[in-house]
């Protein structure tokens, strides 16, 4: 393997209770792209820090090769002492930097850098991170959560612009098409301890899901074998006094063992309250539309919503995605049209801000409502300390102020207060934010399973793919469309992504002062005889470079391999690195002209 340019070894720490990291290791080499995954809570934001130097571990190394740069992008960045958002991504510029890029990667996610720091919405604040940690174009990025707040176009442009950069990446993330079309190793937090899989996130749920049944499986042989001791102790034929003594200290020694396993963390148990069975239409919405100061929001929308619909609503920052969601559940009257709502309809609604959650409220007042130690779930009392464990909280946090709690945790709040209310239909705004990849799975299982209606806004595409039954996309000036199926049926079915809908939107607006003109007919594109040599060799030369790494980090992992030949070890590396990037960018050539042959129909 190429030499590293951060390296953490054996780092501990423990903030109370079990070990939060015990042994941990992370080691990031030039280009390298690694995903950081783990359940919430196990360390990871924790590790990040520690990695970027913000915060120091009980014991442990860390190494930084002299002269690598490196930029950490923190869950909830802090933007205050600054003017405006300009000056706070070139504050983060070195003097070797290029600091055109602070304007031009601001212009690109959506900013115009004069913004003031103190007014930003999450998603702009989030935006003007970006921007600062991405403009040294630094050796290393570590990114947590970067994708939170952002809109689909926002988040399809991040991930071209992550894949075109040379810095190596290590990324925490719940959207897994993100962390898939990104990563190539994937380093596992686990119980404290770190697990690392040579293989992008495509394949880490197949190896977790094999690990964690050959350790049930190692567990299960330890009882059966201390069982047996047992019952040799029990009923055993005495033997010379020696041999029992060491049999008792090994008996006494699988004990500690077992004891001292960390059993896997549990899973949230998700149940919802279910209320009385709406009627067969949900919401019938006939030529409605709104807008605000001369903006059209909707503009002449037609949609019949029936019970057990899963629709998935889906649109840049700022399209009228929240008004959209007042007007379907009638807490917004359109400007013209009709709308018309089904009967015995109980809506109960995930905040996509938690701005539900009062910060010096406590965990147990914000479950119950205050000043109660139950909560009733379907018709029946639970205490509340009961429901806190099916989120996985401990009961001595019943206590704690929601200030003080997790992004992920606070996710978890907002969940359980939603899920605790009778409904029929579900209304979620953007419930994957801070959740793991473990509870996004029960959270798909239990909308599956839901009697009633479910209508989610979200940013992420594996999600949305795995949930809808149909997506309501933003079309442009007010315009929404409905397609079957979920997020990739969407874009087949419409031919071109959100970005490029989005932009050919903005590019049908008048200028002003000019009078609008009809746009040109489109010409027809065809792949160039170049293109189309190339998309047919290309997938050759991706299994020739990717064999030729596999060979080459191979003899590089020879542990006698630099001792004996210092010099090839370094010509080795060069190769490795030169590899990985033709590798890199073969693989970028060939999904844009898969993408423009597609396009074309060719």
């Amino acid at each position: 393997m190429a030499a590293p340019l951060l390296a953490l070894q054996n780092i501990n720490l423990t903030f109370g209770g079990d070990p939060l990291l015990e042994g941990t290791d992370l080691s990031v080499a030039m280009g390298e792209k690694i995903a950081l995954v783990g359940r919430n809570g196990s360390g990871k934001s924790t590790l990040l820090k520690i990695a970027a130097g913000e915060v120091e571990a009980d014991s442990g190394e860390r190494f930084i090769q002299p002269g690598a740069t490196i930029r950490y992008l923190p869950q909830e960045p802090d933007l205050s002492g600054f003017a405006t958002t300009l000056d706070y991504v070139e504050a983060g510029l070195t003097g070797g930097d290029n600091a055109y890029r602070a304007q031009y990667l601001l212009d690109h996610l959506g900013l115009n850098g004069t913004e003031d720091p103190s007014q930003l919405s999450g998603g702009e604040a989030r935006r003007a991170a970006l921007a600062r940690v991405l403009a040294p174009e630094p050796d290393i990025l570590l990114l947590d959560e970067p994708t939170n707040h952002l809109d689909l176009p926002a988040i399809e442009w991040l991930q071209s612009e992550l894949a075109s950069l040379r810095s190596a990446l290590v990324i925490i993330s719940h959207d897994r098409r993100f962390l898939s079309d990104l990563t190539r190793q994937t380093l596992w937090l686990d119980r404290g301890r770190s697990r690392r899989l040579n293989q992008g996130f495509a394949g880490f749920e197949a190896w977790r899901d094999k690990a964690l049944e050959e350790e049930e499986q190692e567990r299960h042989k330890l009882d059966r074998q201390i069982v047996r001791e047992e019952h040799w102790v029990r009923y055993g034929v005495t033997a010379r006094r020696k041999r029992n003594v060491r049999r008792m200290s090994e008996l006494a020694g699988l004990r500690e063992q077992r004891v001292n396993q960390r059993a896997q963390t549990g899973n949230v148990q998700l149940a919802v309250a279910e209320g009385k069975t709406s009627g067969a239409i949900i919401v019938d919405a006939e030529n409605i539309s709104k807008s605000y100061d001369g903006r059209p929001i909707v503009t002449d929308l037609t949609l019949r919503i029936m019970r057990g619909d899963r629709l998935g609503i889906v649109g840049p920052n700022g399209a009228g995605k929240t008004t959209l969601i007042k007007l379907l559940t009638g807490t917004l009257q359109p400007d013209s049209g009709t709308i018309k709502l089904g009967t015995n309809l109980e809506v109960a609604t995930l905040d996509q801000q938690r701005s539900s959650l009062k910060p010096q409220t406590t965990l147990k007042d914000a479950l119950t409502g205050g000043g109660a130690d139950t909560i009733l779930i379907n018709g029946q009392s639970r205490h509340v300390i009961s429901y806190m464990r099916d989120f996985l909280f401990a009961p001595e946090q019943a206590g704690t102020a929601v200030s003080k709690l997790s992004g992920g945790e606070r996710a978890r709040v907002t969940l359980a207060r939603a899920l605790a209310l009778p409904s029929n239909v579900l209304v979620l705004d953007e419930p994957t934010n801070d959740l793991d990849l473990e509870t996004l799975d029960l959270l798909q299982e239990m909308i599956a399973d839901y009697p009633g209606t479910v209508i989610v806004v979200s940013h992420d595409r594996d999600f949305l793919d795995r949930v809808a039954t149909s997506i309501l996309a933003f079309e442009g000036d007010g315009h929404w469309g409905e397609y079957a199926g979920g997020y990739a049926d969407m874009l087949a079915q419409r031919g071109a992504d959100v970005a490029a809908r989005a932009a050919a939107s903005e590019a049908r607006k008048p200028k002003a002062g000019l009078a609008p003109t009809a746009p040109p007919p489109p010409k027809k594109k065809k792949l160039s005889f170049n293109q189309q040599h190339a998309l047919k060799t290309l997938p050759g030369r991706i299994k020739d470079l990717t064999a030729s790494i596999a060979a080459t980090s191979e003899k590089l992992a020879a542990p006698d391999f630099y001792a004996k030949d210092p010099e090839g070890f370094a010509k080795l590396t060069k190769q490795l690195d030169k590899l990985q990037t033709e590798l890199s960018a073969c693989e970028d050539e060939w999904l844009e002209l898969e993408l423009l042959r597609e396009e074309t129909g060719a």
